[in-house]
């Protein structure tokens, strides 16, 4: 049995990689140091301690040797779940320090973690649930220093492209130092391997075409390219989720929100070791959206095998995770840069990255006037394999298929990614919310304010559906903690468009202008995450100190901090009456039905003009708004489509042609409509 180049190499850049981390693969825990094996050959003298090397023998066939100690039996399997759902929705993951190792060939990925979990239940965990991709297997569970054994059951999650997790139930018995206590933290060490290829197993079950489930799930490792996009496409990291089910209404969206919810503000590090085929090595790593630099070990002297493998290795250190699933992607592709922005594209799909690059650098100016000179990031673009593959976003990168398309099309595209780049919130109403909302503000832009109210309206029935009749039906999802993206999403695009209106562009420019997600950061304790029990955004100060208006308090009670429903907005009555010089006195009353008080626009018209003013009219309550207009009045329109509401965005009232009267004996004859 010989050693081959490739064993020599992959050996070597392990070496190097383990000993400069913390999570390493020899447990540098007192209680685990054992000695290591003796090398395969005594005539070699290597300068460090290989810990995994890779032999070939006459068939060809492949093998791993590891001189780490033999693993004691740990997993177990068993045939049901020993987990409760209580227990997995308690268990909060704070820290990750991973070494991940992947060999594309093969599709094979092994990992070495320490993770940090927390129990933020309110009974002592006996167990502690963590759940992996069916296609991977657990190994090794090292509690305080100990080997544990452990019961790993096969369940059904559609939170994983298999359709299953492998769930593993980690027993911390008084001699690994009892239950874990309310709001106490532990440190777990596991180890994990298995094969990540394509899968839609899920997505066929419930009749989705073939070719369709496929570029939706279309995670694997691969030596063009590896794709992990993390829990809710594949669980390569571990994870502990309530088992949920496509098919079933929201629970599995909801399920995939919660889970970044719980990981928002937590530590995250992780150092990769690639193995590649000779001459195919990857150009570009992505770690949760964040490029890492690579470095390349390859053969190259004539004597050398010319096929064997190479090895690249890259590092994330000390990151803090957002509103995000940590993902993993690494290719070959070629490198382009465009303003604020680097596109790594296939080479068959050159010719179409200029549209691209020009889109990035037609919408910056825009972007610079709103949220300042500078991004605090370079929005990467990565092109995906197949063109029908589905888009995918995670802070600052947009895996996306590069293609050419038209212009007014990725600038709109680009509007949202670069606002990504800016932005960088860990508060998902933040991120997500600024990012569609200036996405609005560029169809505004460029077709007009119709248009862009459009884009909103086309939304606001899923809202309405999703929110509860009263806030005391249901708690909902106030945007501080939203897990859905009818929430994050389309509810804060309406929260900006009204801070907007009542603030006023500049304040409201100003205040993400001066928005630091470190300084969000530092002022809330990132272990106790950014969602239910945070402490508040300091975006109210801001936008308070930008502007004259020092109190919003009440609009950050209604639509930020809580989840009081929508508005039901009405025109009670109308009043006008004739003034001197043609001018005439309209009183609105308008009236809400809601439990969210708005501040609403009043239109009045008449032939030659038009004037809006704004009240704030509480919930359940009502509110007279007088305006004074040039002409008779004809018309009145409360609510111009800024404002979700649960039945109409738009109410419009005629008035009597001849006598400028609308009846005052009752509600006036009211049109609802859409913007």
């Amino acid at each position: 049995m010989k050693f081959s180049t490739a064993a020599t190499l992959f050996a070597a850049a392990i070496c190097i990689a383990v000993t400069s981390g913390s999570a390493q693969i020899i447990d540098s825990s007192p209680s685990a140091q054992e000695p290591a094996a003796q090398p395969a050959r005594q005539d070699q003298q290597p300068k460090g301690e290989v810990i995994f090397s890779r032999t070939t023998d006459e068939n060809g066939q492949v093998s791993t040797h590891s001189s780490l100690p033999a693993a004691q039996p740990g997993a177990q399997p068993s045939a049901k779940p020993s987990a409760q759902d209580a227990e997995r929705k308690a268990v909060t993951f704070t820290g990750f320090d991973m070494d991940v190792r992947l060999r594309g060939a093969e599709q094979h990925m092994a990992v070495r973690a320490l993770i940090t979990v927390r129990n933020d239940g309110k009974t002592p965990l006996a167990h502690i649930p963590l759940q992996l991709s069916s296609s991977l297997n657990w190994e090794r569970i090292r509690v305080r220093g100990k080997d544990v054994v452990f019961p790993v059951a096969t369940i059904n999650s559609d939170v994983d492209h298999t359709g299953q997790l492998h769930e593993a139930a980690v027993p911390l018995a008084e001699s690994l130092g009892g239950p874990l206590a309310p709001s106490a933290s532990l440190q777990l060490d596991v180890m994990y391997s298995g094969t990540i290829a394509q899968s839609a197993q899920r997505l066929l079950v419930i009749g989705t075409p073939a070719d369709v489930a496929l570029h939706s799930d279309w995670d694997e490792i691969g030596v063009p390219f590896t794709g992990l996009r993390g829990c809710g496409n594949v669980v390569w990291y571990p994870v502990s989720s309530v088992p949920v089910l496509l098919g079933d209404g929201a629970r599995l969206f909801d399920e995939i929100g919660e889970h970044k919810l719980r990981l928002a503000g937590g530590h995250f590090r992780l150092r990769l070791t690639v193995e590649f085929p000779h001459g195919r090595a990857p150009t570009v790593a992505l770690i949760n959206g964040h490029p890492a630099a690579i470095t390349v070990t390859e053969a190259s002297s004539p004597d050398q095998v010319q096929d064997a493998a190479g090895v690249a290795t890259a590092n994330l250190d000390g990151s803090v995770l957002g509103f995000e699933a940590p993902s993993l992607f690494v290719a070959i592709r070629t490198q382009s840069i465009a303003t604020n922005t680097t596109v790594w594209a296939l080479p068959e799909d050159e010719a179409a990255v200029q549209p691209w690059t020009t889109a990035a650098t037609t919408v910056t100016p825009f972007l610079q006037v709103w949220l300042g000179r500078q991004p605090r990031s370079e929005l990467t673009i990565l092109d995906l394999p197949d063109p029908q593959d589905a888009p995918f976003e995670s802070g600052a990168l947009l895996a996306t298929a590069i293609h050419q398309a038209n212009p007014d099309q990725l600038d709109g595209i680009l509007a949202h990614a670069l606002t990504h780049a800016w932005m960088l919130s860990p508060r998902a109403w933040l991120s997500e919310g600024v990012a569609h909302f200036m996405g609005t503000l560029w169809v505004e832009k460029q077709s007009g304010r119709d248009q862009a109210l459009g884009t909103l309206e086309a939304s606001r029935s899923a809202l309405a559906l999703a929110e509860p009749p009263s806030p005391g039906e249901s708690a909902g999802q106030p945007l501080a903690a939203a897990i859905s993206p009818v929430y994050y999403r389309t509810k804060a695009t309406y929260a900006f468009w009204m801070l907007r209106d009542v603030a006023g562009d500049p304040t409201l420019s100003a205040a993400l202008r001066a928005y630091d997600p470190a300084a969000d950061i530092s002022t809330q304790d990132a272990s106790l995450g950014f969602g239910r029990g945070a402490g508040p955004s300091p975006f109210e100060t801001l936008l308070e100190q930008a502007g004259a208006r020092r109190d919003l308090s009440w609009f950050f009670a209604d639509w930020v901090d809580a989840d009081k429903g929508l508005p039901d907005l009405s025109i009670q009555g109308i009043f006008p009456s004739a003034a001197s010089a043609g001018n005439w006195l309209v009183a609105v009353n308008v009236a809400n039905a809601g439990y969210a008080a708005a501040e609403v626009p009043v239109t009045v018209r008449s032939d030659s003009n038009s004037v809006t003013e704004r009240v704030l009219v509480p919930a359940h309550g009502n509110a007279v708004q007088r305006v004074l207009i040039q002409g008779k009045p004809i018309e009145v329109q409360v609510n111009d489509g800024t404002i979700p509401e649960t039945q109409a965005s738009v109410h419009l009232t005629k008035l009597d042609a001849e006598s400028g009267n609308s009846s005052s004996s009752g509600p006036p004859q009211t049109e609802k409509n859409s913007p």
